[in-house]
């Protein structure tokens, strides 16, 4: 893929999942999300759909091998908010980022260290450990080369760079079930407290990031308006609104873009996907 360029290493691997991504199990999972967030929308319209997401999702896993040519440097990267990032670099005060799986988020982390900001992003080591190491290298090549692992280890590690000053950056659209229930697309889904809990534990906010995805292997990264977690002592209950606040953030970014977002894990509980109705 680096041997072909950021072109056309984006095209062949769209290309690739375009013609793939139909054909295999995973399939089904992304048909009946659509489902669930779209219950409106034509079957039709949820088959086009569907074959986009899967391209775009091709296209993303063939740039991570020249992400070190998609970042602001590279000119491909429009970036809206940067004084935000600027301010956090500036303040020596850590924040606790969050998006979720949309379009290309190793953009997202790109962006992050270009900003100067020092910050952490969870990491989650793929089973296979050559491509594991592959995923390690092409991050190291675009400056991310720390990574906080999940698990007891990993909670320990964020909480020393929050101590030291360093931000956090954490992906909280997948499946948690352990985490408080919320409310994605009208239906009841649970998801991670960390965000919500580090930042009340630190006294800082969540500072939402999208990213999206523009004609011609180019991207616009957003840093949005932060999310303030509320504080009333009643630790809980603030707790799930801030996961809450974080769940519509997402799925506000999925609405506007429904093609960009990562549609092939199994995002609600199994009670919702049996309660949907057999398809004509």
């Amino acid at each position: 893929m680096r041997m072909l360029g950021v072109e056309r290493a984006s095209n062949v691997g769209g290309a690739l999942l375009r013609a793939l991504g139909p054909k295999v199990g995973t399939h089904k999972t992304v048909t009946r999300n659509l489902r669930i967030a779209f219950p409106d929308m034509s079957k039709t319209e949820r088959e086009a759909l569907a074959l986009e997401a899967w391209e775009r999702i091709g296209r993303s896993f063939a740039e991570t091998a020249v992400m070190d040519q998609l970042t602001p440097a590279s000119g491909r990267l429009e970036i809206v908010g940067k004084e935000r990032l600027e301010a956090i670099r500036d303040s020596g005060k850590p924040v606790v980022f969050v998006s979720g799986h949309l379009s290309n988020f190793e953009v997202m982390a790109a962006v992050l260290v270009a900003s100067g900001a020092p910050v952490q992003v969870t990491y989650r080591a793929a089973n296979n450990p050559y491509v594991d190491r592959q995923i390690r290298d092409a991050r190291a090549r675009y400056g991310i080369k720390l990574f906080a692992p999940k698990g007891g280890d990993g909670a320990r590690e964020l909480l020393a760079g929050l101590e030291r000053g360093e931000s956090v950056a954490l992906l909280n659209d997948q499946k948690f079930s352990e985490g408080p229930e919320v409310t994605f697309f009208g239906q009841p889904v649970n998801a991670a407290p960390g965000p919500s809990r580090l930042a009340l534990r630190f006294g800082t906010v969540m500072q939402p990031i999208s990213v999206v995805r523009l004609p011609g292997v180019r991207f616009r990264v957003t840093a949005h308006e932060p999310i303030e977690v509320p504080s009333t002592g009643d630790r809980q209950a603030d707790i799930a609104r801030g996961v809450q606040a974080i769940t519509t953030f997402v799925e506000d970014r999925v609405r506007e873009v429904p093609e960009d977002w990562f549609w092939v894990h199994k995002r609600w509980p199994q009670a919702v996907y049996d309660a949907l109705p057999p398809e004509d």
